[in-house]
């Protein structure tokens, strides 16, 4: 059998017409054509960059093409879901969709974006989706956040910055004495820890997430694109204003 990284490089140099007979030949010939690519590669170092952002490019465009598959099935829960804080405008002309983790030093550096945007735009509609992928402490503090929502939505976005806001680590108890002190009433807090729905709540935005291709926090959807990472107001900025202009992330 040839060698497959053999194969790839050469196909990649335009030597891969070769590689059939090549495959036929003795070790010998096969070993001196192999010899050509390699020494090739190592006089031509930058090609390796070239490759590599190629294939980066080639996964991106297979990622996208499958959610668009995604989008159509799951925008309705993406967007719109009964389980999801929705900040800002509730009838904006764009929403902003965030998957975050009260444990994630970038989702807290992000929160000054959000706040700038929902403070700037008017017309921004930002919908909020608990991710907790850091541990036993992030997900008994979005649980926690879960039921603060059902019970008082006008204190959750309070207890949102509190929670990201704070330099300690974020945990059930700490997400508890943040209700306490936001006035919850605590009793009426824990008849809601144990309803079913906090957790079908975070089962749905993980099934989203996998669907979506989601690994890290924070990852924002909005016009039908994946954004990973705190990318920074200003590029966000430019992001919901494309959304407006052209309907997509980038315009082209």
């Amino acid at each position: 059998m040839i060698n497959l990284r053999a194969t790839l490089i050469a196909a990649v140099l335009g030597l891969a017409s070769i590689l059939p007979a090549a495959a036929q030949a003795p070790d010998a010939e096969r070993a001196r054509i192999e010899g050509i690519v390699r020494d090739y590669l190592l006089n031509n170092p930058e090609i390796l960059r070239e490759m590599a952002s190629r294939l980066s490019a080639k996964d991106k465009a297979s990622e996208d093409k499958a959610r668009v598959g995604v989008f159509g099935e799951y925008r309705d829960k993406i967007y719109n879901s009964k389980r999801q804080v929705v900040l800002g405008n509730p009838k904006g002309d764009v929403t902003l969709v965030e998957f975050f983790d009260y444990n994630c030093g970038y989702c807290r550096r992000a929160l000054s974006d959000t706040e700038v945007l929902l403070k700037s735009d008017p017309k921004l509609r930002v919908v909020l989706k608990e991710m907790p992928v850091l541990g036993e402490g992030s997900h008994d503090t979005a649980r926690v956040a879960v039921a603060l929502h059902a019970q008082a939505p006008e204190k959750y976005l309070q207890f949102h910055r509190e929670m990201l806001g704070s330099d300690k680590q974020a945990d059930g108890q700490a997400a508890l004495d943040v209700a306490k002190k936001l006035g919850l009433d605590m009793n009426k807090l824990a008849e809601g820890l144990a309803d079913p729905e906090v957790d079908a709540t975070l089962l749905e935005v993980h099934e989203l997430a996998q669907k979506l291709n989601i690994e890290g926090t924070p990852t924002y959807v909005i016009g039908d694109q994946v954004v990973p990472g705190a990318v920074g107001v200003a590029n966000l900025k430019e992001i919901i204003g494309n959304v407006r202009s052209c309907g997509k992330a980038t315009c082209s």
